[in-house]
């Protein structure tokens, strides 16, 4: 009797544990924090979309979280999504890296993601697009429609691989053309931005490609305002005038993440890097301005064909 007592406790022990154990590789709750808005029609416009599009695909409860852009208010954040049972988080770019490498042990029953990082632990996870493919693309573009022969690309940061991509490109077709890049420092600093801006159309250039986030729609409109010429960053920018933005260099961070989500869900979601690229239909150059000839769009159309079949773009094949 004692024995069928102590089993029969057992039992309603172990079912009580099982019912509020986290379900490893499954989706519960999903967070994102996001460093500047959801409205900026750009980046975190995007990711914000991502954030929608896991939450029909999994029937999950979505949370996300805007201008969490420093140490306190990310581990301030993360610990309140703790609280409401997320447990997989989308930190919206590169500045969660060190928070989340250094925090992961506190919360092993949540994955973290973040862009562009490090990802030193098992449940954190780094997305990395390949931005240095799209840039080329995008600057074969600029070069080819640039009457100055003389382009611009108006980036955040030096380390961005799209700048390298898109110089590379530029030159592709035309060796002799003129890159002019200056660095905004700040993804959202929209007021130095169009004082960089401003300096580039006084040099000469005619095209120019702002790649970053907030400052990157006022710089276009203001582009427009002048009658020049932008490649859009991010989303397909065409909508703000197929007249001005050539074509776009497009990363779908949102399907990305519905990937990641996807892996998490299945449990086959691992800590370190994951890479994303053309081949994978997250990365691709958007729709082109009429202004481009069929026969340059038919070009740039074939190289890409190429590249996805061999990872080699055409100036090192």
């Amino acid at each position: 009797m004692v024995y069928r007592l102590i089993m029969i406790f057992l039992l309603i022990f172990v079912l009580g544990a099982c019912e509020h154990a986290p379900l490893n590789g499954k989706i519960e709750k999903v967070g994102m924090l996001v460093p500047d808005t959801i409205s900026d029609q750009v980046w975190g416009t995007i990711g914000y979309k991502g954030l929608l599009q896991i939450q029909s695909s999994f029937n999950a409860d979505v949370y996300y979280k805007e201008r969490i852009d420093n140490e306190a208010a990310i581990k301030l954040a993360v610990k309140d999504f703790d609280k409401k049972k997320v447990n997989l988080i989308f930190g919206h770019g590169s500045e969660y890296e060190k928070v989340f490498n250094e925090i992961c042990k506190q919360y092993p029953d949540i994955h973290f993601v973040l862009v562009n990082g490090r990802a030193d632990h098992d449940n954190v996870t780094s997305i990395d697009f390949n931005g240095e493919a799209m840039g080329f693309f995008g600057g074969m573009t600029a070069a080819q429609k640039s009457h100055t022969k003389k382009i611009g690309v108006l980036a955040t940061h030096r380390w961005q691989p799209e700048i390298k991509g898109f110089i590379e490109g530029a030159k592709y077709v035309n060796s002799n053309i003129e890159v002019v890049t200056m660095y905004v420092g700040q993804w959202d600093d929209s007021e130095k931005a169009m004082k960089l801006y401003q300096k580039m159309k006084k040099a000469g250039v005619d095209v120019v490609y702002p790649a970053g986030d907030r400052y990157n729609v006022p710089v276009i409109e203001q582009i427009k305002k002048d009658g020049l010429f932008a490649i859009g960053y991010i989303s397909d920018q065409s909508d703000l005038g197929n007249n001005i933005v050539l074509t776009s260099t497009v990363q779908h961070v949102d399907e990305a993440y519905e990937l990641i989500a996807s892996k998490f869900d299945q449990g086959t979601l691992t800590g370190g890097r994951q890479r994303f690229d053309f081949q994978d239909g997250v990365i691709e150059i958007g729709r082109f301005s009429p202004l481009i000839n069929q026969s340059f769009r038919e070009k740039v159309s074939g190289l890409i064909e190429d590249y996805k079949k061999t990872g080699k773009l055409p100036n090192k094949t």
